[in-house]
């Protein structure tokens, strides 16, 4: 079984409104809890210092930037949005140089002052699929603030040998006789309530009415009886993996395509109502010391070659947006492109994306981050 090392911080972080957020931007203040080697390392002149989501600080990726350089990459992991903003809200000025989040918190980076614009002709941008070479959540009054490397859609991740994939076509699966008891969760709010979302017929998932949002929590709450458990990122892959979860919503490839790879019979879908877009993006941190390093960190996350790496981490492999980085999987590791639906002479990935099924992911549009988060908090205490 792989190993995904992973920083729960459930429990540890409040959940911040976006107003808490942005009100201690101006002057950052406190200290997080950082080990050792994170405290010593961020003042040496030869360490990048990265805050990232679990898996980025492997040798698989970071190696051939660190040889080029002559650098090291220490990374800094959380997991959910939110610990990420307190976590850059709460560390000294200068802890982090890059940041890498998901797409819909950029907005509150780029509000509350920690994150640079950008130049756009710094970065291959023009190699990109055309549907994210000016990605909306990245850019504001025009200006660019961060570059996509890494995104997938999130459907459901299913058990193949508990449902077929015709039962998955809607999410109504999760409410199947097949599946009672064994209807997992992402302890995370965001994913499934979108998901959710899109089943009620909300196109966007996330800016809908407080009707509609009281329907979402009705739906949410009666899925109470189907529920075996709520797991962090690094249980998704056990639970599917010895048949405890048969089912679970909010994942995708990203799950699917490791399990695959050691024969645990499970597959991802994005249902009939649509799915959901996860986007990784990286982020020069305004505090940061080594803002040309951090350019060239991004410059190669974003390169054919970084591309190539990123979409194969041995924590949890992606899609990636650089169509250079599809031409070299496809050269050097050909399987990899068929797995990942990388390919130009077949359907492809982008497909789901030009018919219309994909949504981006959002924080709440119309109610606070907070009020999902407690309708999340309840659902689990039922």
């Amino acid at each position: 079984m792989t190993k995904f090392p992973v920083t729960d911080f459930r429990g540890l972080l409040p959940m911040l409104n976006r107003r808490q957020i942005l009100k201690g931007a101006a002057a950052v203040a406190g200290a997080a809890a950082f080990d050792g080697a994170m405290t010593k390392s961020y003042a040496q002149e030869n360490v990048l210092n990265v805050l990232t989501w679990p898996g980025h600080g492997d040798p698989a990726f970071v190696a051939p930037f660190e040889d080029q350089y002559g650098v090291k990459v220490v990374v800094k992991e959380y997991v959910g949005g939110e610990p990420m903003l307190a976590l850059m809200n709460q560390s000294p000025p200068g802890t982090f140089d890059v940041v890498l989040a998901d797409a819909e918190y950029i907005g509150m980076l780029q509000e509350g002052g920690f994150i640079d614009e950008l130049d756009p002709a710094d970065y291959p941008l023009a190699d990109y699929w055309p549907e994210f070479q000016k990605f909306p959540l990245h850019w504001s009054e025009d200006k660019l603030y961060s570059v996509m490397v890494r995104f997938g859609y999130l459907g459901m991740a299913y058990r193949t040998d508990i449902l077929t994939a015709e039962d998955v076509q809607s999410y109504k699966a999760m409410w199947s006789e097949k599946v009672k008891g064994k209807v997992g969760f992402f302890d995370w709010y965001l994913p499934t309530m979108g998901c959710l979302s899109l089943y009620n017929g909300n196109k966007p998932p996330f800016d809908i009415s407080e009707g509609s949002f009281e329907t979402l929590k009705e739906t949410l709450f009666s899925l109470r009886p189907q529920t075996n458990g709520f797991y962090s990122m690094a249980d998704q892959f056990a639970m599917l993996t010895n048949g405890t979860a048969g089912v679970i919503p909010g994942i995708g490839d990203w799950v699917v395509l490791l399990l695959q790879n050691e024969g645990v019979p499970v597959d991802a879908v994005v249902p009939d109502e649509g799915g959901i877009q996860w986007t990784e993006s990286m982020s020069i941190v305004s505090s940061s010391s080594k803002k040309d390093l951090a350019k060239a960190y991004i410059q190669y996350a974003s390169s054919p070659e970084g591309q190539f790496r990123t979409a194969r981490l041995p924590a949890y492999w992606a899609s990636i947006p650089n169509k250079k980085g599809w031409e070299k999987m496809i050269a050097d590791a050909p399987e990899d492109a068929k797995k990942l639906r990388h390919t130009f002479d077949a359907r492809n990935v982008m497909d789901e994306y030009k018919d219309g099924k994909i949504f981006i992911r959002q924080t709440p549009v119309q109610q606070d981050i907070e009020t999902w988060n407690d309708a999340w908090s309840e659902f689990k205490a039922m």
